[in-house]
């Protein structure tokens, strides 16, 4: 018979209990659910598809989201996650320490800034027209759309429309208010130098 877990012998030599190796993962962490889609894919075609379409890897997009979702009001619960990862991530194989989760985090927070910010200016900086600027949101957001299903949130018809009409809201104002600011009389972000954008 396999031994599944250990077993305390009584004094007849019978078993008198045996625990279950789940007895170790808390609770939360078994009924954790997100990335149950993708259980049995491998790290490298996780890693493979992301790096493809976003700047973060699998690792960092996965802790990411389990840094979001067990967030306590005291913390991330980080020595959690990095002990349960194998359990709460099908992709991943691997126990974390709290520094290693701590770090895939900051890691995905700079990359969403850096990646931010450059497509930001790309939108405010007139290289695109009205058009394709809506062309390229669409193709961002159906990437978007697609890891949050993968994390298993279902999104309605009604929902996913509600949200590109937002995004595209904001994008016409961004468009908009960017256009002013080149007209504008702007200050240069390390001197402070007062530049007037409509100058060659």
């Amino acid at each position: 018979m396999a031994d599944d877990g250990q077993a305390t012998v009584g004094a007849d030599g019978s078993e008198t209990g045996t625990d279950s190796p789940d007895d170790a993962v808390p609770s939360d962490v078994r009924e954790y659910a997100r990335f149950s889609k993708i259980d049995g894919a491998t790290y490298d075609r996780a890693n493979e598809f992301l790096r493809e379409r976003t700047y973060v890897t699998a690792r960092e997009w996965a802790i990411a989201r389990l840094c979001a979702d067990f967030r306590t009001e005291t913390g991330v619960e980080m020595t959690k996650i990095g002990e349960n990862l194998p359990e709460l991530v099908p992709f991943m194989t691997d126990t974390y320490s709290p520094q290693a989760v701590n770090q895939a985090r900051s890691s995905f927070d700079e990359k969403v800034r850096t990646a931010g910010a450059t497509f930001l200016y790309g939108a405010m900086c007139d290289f695109y027209t009205a058009e394709e600027l809506d062309e390229l949101m669409y193709e961002i957001t159906e990437v978007a759309k697609f890891l949050l299903e993968v994390e298993g949130v279902e999104l309605s018809v009604d929902e996913e429309l509600e949200a590109e009409e937002r995004i595209s809201s904001v994008m016409r104002e961004v468009r908009e208010s960017s256009a002013a600011l080149r007209r504008d009389e702007i200050h240069c972000p390390n001197c402070g130098h007062e530049v007037d954008a409509g100058d060659d």
